[in-house]
């Protein structure tokens, strides 16, 4: 068993107990030298009002005693409080003259309220036990004091314990906060993750069932053209398995490897249509305005709203004729995917999933990513039959 577990104390990692025991050093020493100072002899702990006996070296040896253990107060609170309690306990005893060093004994009781974990209760019935008996010594060598004055000094005693106390609360629920907090973050980042694969897969595998399907169809009809089918489904899974390397390069810990030439961006729009064109869906696209480089989430946003709606195209329209718009404004990026036709009725969609929408994650996603960067997402079907999805993220340029 280690010495932490042994006296119950807070964890503290190798360089917290390095600085700390250099400044609870530096304390107890500073302390030390200030006990000996005559000027300072009239501040410090006093109960029992007994004659007092010239200084001597067992005097000083107790002086040391309460003030050289708090270099470990934080280390070992109980066995620094056991330590100082002692001796202080002997030099009232003894009606040495008051010193500066017997402030020593706050700082014990403060430390072990503030930094002691286990067995507190236990250690607080100890002490007060101890202040009993020297009550009562005390009482027996004649001391002057009343039962009131001796339950005064026993509640400044309780009253450092518990200002200790007070601060080990406080930092605990602080470390509480901050555990919640990373659950939190890291419950983002799993949804982050997830919705990142539900995009890439579901948009790459849906393409390459319909270029399969229409293959196979080729294979029967015009096995000339046949060909042309298998390459396209060998550009989509090689495009599935760079995108998805990609996003396990972002998601390794130094981020070194990822390369920006793989990453999804407004310059990449372009690809996601000719890939469905290959697919077999009829797809006009245009591009308003004048694009410029914007933040990696804006980028991101704006390609992955394309895609799914592309993905929700081919799976619930295929062959109906989908046309992708993209405004590039000052303030704001303009996103709208219109699909002909009849949109998908809720009871074609497979149970638990929103229709007109690819995966059942997809609408929902979507909205989710749209909002992480201040944006909004609308879809629904049109009045005049098909699907639309309209989204509107504010323009934020990769150089603020």
């Amino acid at each position: 068993m280690s010495l932490q577990a042994s006296w119950g104390r807070a964890p503290l990692d190798w360089w917290e107990e390095r600085d700390a025991f250099l400044k609870d050093g530096v304390l107890a020493l500073v302390l030390t030298l200030l006990a000996f100072v005559p000027t300072l002899s009239n501040i410090g702990a006093q109960i029992g009002d007994l004659s007092e006996r010239p200084a001597n070296a067992l005097s000083v040896g107790l002086i040391l005693a309460q003030t050289l253990p708090l270099a470990a107060r934080r280390r070992w609170p109980a066995g620094c409080l056991a330590l100082v309690a002692g001796p202080f306990a002997a030099y009232q005893a003894l009606g040495f003259p008051t010193t500066f060093g017997s402030l020593g004994l706050y700082l014990a009781l403060y430390s072990a309220g503030a930094h002691q974990v286990r067995f507190r209760h236990a250690l607080a019935g100890v002490v007060s036990a101890g202040y009993a008996v020297l009550a009562l010594v005390l009482d027996r060598l004649g001391s002057p004091q009343g039962i009131a004055d001796y339950l005064a000094f026993y509640l400044v005693l309780a009253a450092f314990w518990l200002v200790g106390s007070t601060v080990r609360t406080r930092r605990a629920e602080e470390a509480e906060r901050r555990r919640l907090a990373a659950e939190v973050a890291t419950a983002g980042e799993r949804a982050r993750i997830a919705s990142e694969l539900h995009d890439v897969v579901t948009h790459h595998v849906t393409a390459m069932v319909v270029q399969a399907d229409a293959t196979q169809f080729l294979l029967a009809s015009a096995p000339d053209k046949a060909g042309e089918g298998l390459s396209a489904i060998s550009d989509t899974g090689r495009r599935a398995l760079g995108e998805l390397r990609y996003l396990l390069d972002v998601l390794d810990p130094t981020g070194e490897s990822a390369s920006a030439d793989q990453a999804p961006t407004l310059g990449r729009l372009g690809d996601l249509v000719e890939q469905a064109r290959r697919s077999g869906q009829p797809v006009e696209f245009s591009e308003q305005g004048e694009r410029r480089e914007q933040s990696v989430d804006v980028e991101l946003a704006a390609y992955r709203v394309v895609q799914e709606a592309l993905t929700n195209a081919m799976k619930y329209a295929a062959g109906r004729t989908t046309r992708v718009l993209v405004r590039h404004g000052e303030e704001r990026i303009e996103i709208k995917v219109t699909t002909d036709g009849p949109a998908a009725s809720p009871a074609a969609a497979p149970a638990g999933r929103e229709p007109g929408l690819a995966g059942g994650r997809g609408l929902a996603g979507l909205r989710a990513r749209a909002r992480m960067v201040d944006g909004e997402l609308e879809a629904g079907p049109r009045p005049e039959g098909g699907f639309e999805v309209h989204a509107t993220i504010p323009s934020k340029p990769a150089s603020e």
